[in-house]
């Protein structure tokens, strides 16, 4: 069980990736970071700066100066910051199991919100409601994407556990 937001590391690869294409400054790595999202998660200056000045400080990335940007503070990826990344996407690639997790437990608290007797949300009109047409609405989303990213969808008829075992994964 994940206790919030993405998995640890995952903003510190996505910074090495994002320099091992080309040279950039923070704001700049923080806005790429959100059009990956989609526009639905942007990263807070806190994460990305602390990141890129860690990386200079280990020595996986040095600023570089631009005549044309004097006031901005690029970073380029070292030979050390290159063999970081090569460690950091085996790392990163072991951590779909914490994405699903947070993935499904957001959808669950969404839900729960519409469903539980617990909560008394009323209707918000003109803005999003917790309910079941805007649940539905996200589930649909979800599977657009899905076609569009790897093809057409095909329901998936096994319990956790069946595809755990399946894949050999270890039940959480």
């Amino acid at each position: 069980m994940r206790k919030s937001g993405p998995p640890k590391g995952v903003i510190s690869y996505l910074v090495l990736e994002l320099l091992d294409e080309k040279p950039r400054y923070g704001y700049e790595i923080l806005k790429e970071i959100t059009e990956i999202s989609g526009g639905h998660w942007e990263p807070s200056y806190g994460s990305v700066y602390p990141i890129l000045y860690k990386f200079e400080e280990e020595g996986w990335a040095e600023r570089i100066e631009r005549e044309d940007e004097p006031d901005r503070k690029y970073f380029a990826l070292t030979e050390s910051g290159h063999e970081k990344l090569e460690k950091k996407r085996e790392s990163t690639a072991e951590t779909g199991q914490e994405f699903a997790d947070v993935i499904l437990g957001f959808y669950h608290v969404y839900v729960a919100l519409a469903t539980d007797e617990r909560f008394d949300l009323p209707a918000a009109e003109g803005h999003w409601n917790f309910d079941e047409t805007f649940s539905a609405w996200i589930a649909e989303q979800v599977i657009r994407h899905y076609e569009r990213d790897f093809g057409e969808f095909d329901r998936v008829s096994e319990t956790p556990e069946e595809f755990a075992e399946r894949y050999g994964l270890e039940e959480r």
